[in-house]
């Protein structure tokens, strides 16, 4: 047993314990309660399997040798439904564990051999716990930047104020979690030659039984605390300001919650009034545009400066969808930009052809887990949805009309020369040529990096393959440009090492 144990405290996993062994499986959930898990034994692999698909476990420690089945093929069988189990194996000796090809291949964290001793096997555990929490935060983070994106057209769209914060305060709500969501904009702030824009001086929104978060004047004094702050937590209550485009408060919004919220839940706080402050100015631009047609120019200005808030919070979802491909929007952008330059085109094209290549995967976010991270050789109606992810890039991106330029680009780059691609079977030089060159960069970047279900190629059988593909599955002259750039790809390789993600593995870490 592990000496000097801290005394039990209760932790939020559930843990269940199979081996055939009774005596083991009760000393397991003895030991383990004690330590605060929520346990659960089975001594029958096959009852074993049926709870884990009906229950909601964490972790499931299992023995090797069992009867009727084996530990490895109890695992095969739970891999086929449940991707996320954390899973340590039980032998009892290590010349009888699986080979560790195994191992990997059932994406098992790791093996204990039985002792008497439990230390080893109890930092296994709480290792797992923290990769659990880990991936809950990145889950999270990952929910709220969706919810985000999905508000942004909304918000851009509405031109009355207080239409603007009850669309505000019902996303916040969703956003932070919490108990209540209010905004509080000072409308003064906000004029025109000198003069406010709007007839209500101040306004307020709130959802809650509880009546208004502060007295009036107390919202004017907690506005000059937010001056030069990111954000504000006292108590049960954060709040974020809302800046105009100098840099002044304008207002703020605000969260109370039954317990601290934390830092990845700030952060998204903080980048979610930022979002807020900017479709606040928005509005108030618009008001402006119907007096004075002149400020057209403006309002642009302002739709510009969020655009590289947008490029990010939707770029960081794509990312996080999926940790084994990380980073291969930004390389296929990069490799993109390179060809694009490389055949003389112009600034813009070339801005558009980069921009492209870092949301041409972006209609994945839509695809379910079990699918875009299977292991297995899809099925044909697993691949027809696969296959559906051009045009549903397409359709998020349609929303927002800063982004309408390369719209072609993502829904025709899985299109073929020769005519036999998706979605719409275009052929040659009736394939958008950003879309060309973009299917060029994301066959390289797929076939040199690892995959769920198979290793990266080496450089030299991925520019065979690029050459094979010239005339049938590329243009071949878009093909034969890259493949000239790609004779100084160490040059290219320390290039992207300096300004993009490194690539994704199984053990890159997302940094929030």
């Amino acid at each position: 047993m592990r000496k000097n144990r801290t005394a039990p405290q209760h932790t939020e996993f559930s843990m269940l314990v199979l081996d055939d062994d009774e005596l083991m499986t009760l000393t397991l959930q003895s030991y383990f309660q004690a330590s605060g898990y929520r346990v659960d034994i089975e001594n029958d692999p096959y009852a074993a399997i049926r709870r884990i698909r009906d229950g909601n476990y964490d972790i499931l420690l299992l023995d090797f040798l069992m009867t009727p089945i084996c530990g490895d093929q109890v695992v095969e069988e739970i891999r086929q439904f449940n991707q996320d189990l954390f899973i340590i194996l039980l032998t009892g000796h290590k010349s009888m564990a699986p080979p560790i090809k195994t191992i990997r291949e059932l994406d098992i964290q790791g093996y204990y051999e039985k002792s008497d001793r439990f230390d080893q096997l109890e930092l296994l555990v709480e290792s797992c716990g923290k990769s659990i929490r880990q991936m809950d935060v990145i889950r999270s983070y990952q929910s709220g930047l969706r919810s985000m994106l999905e508000a942004m057209p909304l918000l851009y769209s509405l031109r009355n104020f207080n239409e603007i914060a009850a669309a505000i305060v019902e996303r916040l709500n969703c956003l932070a979690n919490c108990r209540e969501g209010f905004v509080y904009v000072d409308s003064t702030r906000f004029t025109a030659d000198g003069a406010p824009i709007m007839s209500e001086e101040r306004f307020l929104c709130f959802d809650s039984k509880e009546g208004p978060p502060m007295k009036e004047e107390d919202l004017l004094s907690h506005m000059r605390t937010l001056e030069g702050v990111p954000f504000h937590q006292q108590g049960y209550l954060a709040t974020a300001p809302l800046l105009d485009e100098g840099g002044q408060v304008t207002g703020f919004l605000g969260v109370r919650f039954d317990k601290p919220l934390k830092d990845y839940q700030l952060q998204l706080l903080e980048l979610y009034a930022r979002q807020t402050a900017a479709a606040l100015d928005n509005a108030a631009l618009h008001f402006l545009l119907n007096r004075k047609n002149q400020e057209l120019t403006s309002a642009y200005d302002k739709l510009r400066d969020s655009y590289l808030e947008i490029v990010s919070a939707m770029r960081l979802i794509v990312d996080a969808k999926d940790i084994y491909t990380r980073g291969h929007s930004d390389r296929v952008s990069y490799y993109a930009h390179r060809i694009a330059m490389a055949m003389g085109r112009d600034e813009e094209f070339c801005r558009r052809v980069r921009v492209a290549g870092l949301f041409h995967d972006i209609g994945k976010i839509g695809i379910a887990d079990d699918i875009l991270l299977s292991r297995e050789r899809l099925t044909p109606e697993q691949f027809q949805v696969i296959m559906e992810h051009p045009q549903n890039g397409h359709e998020i991106l349609s929303a927002i009309s800063l982004f309408r330029d390369i719209l072609p680009a993502v829904r025709n780059h899985h299109e073929r020369y020769s005519g036999r691609g998706y979605p719409d079977g275009l052929t040659q030089e009736s394939i958008p040529e950003e879309a060309r060159i973009i299917a060029v960069a994301d066959a390289f970047d797929a076939m040199t990096s690892d995959r769920h279900y198979r290793p990266k190629l080496k450089l030299e059988k991925a520019m065979e393959e690029l050459e094979n593909g010239r005339g049938t599955q590329f243009d071949p002259e878009i093909a034969r440009i890259f493949l000239e750039l790609l004779k100084d790809y160490p040059a290219m390789e320390a290039e992207l090492a300096w300004t993009h993600l490194p690539r994704g593995s199984a053990s890159d870490s997302i940094d929030i």
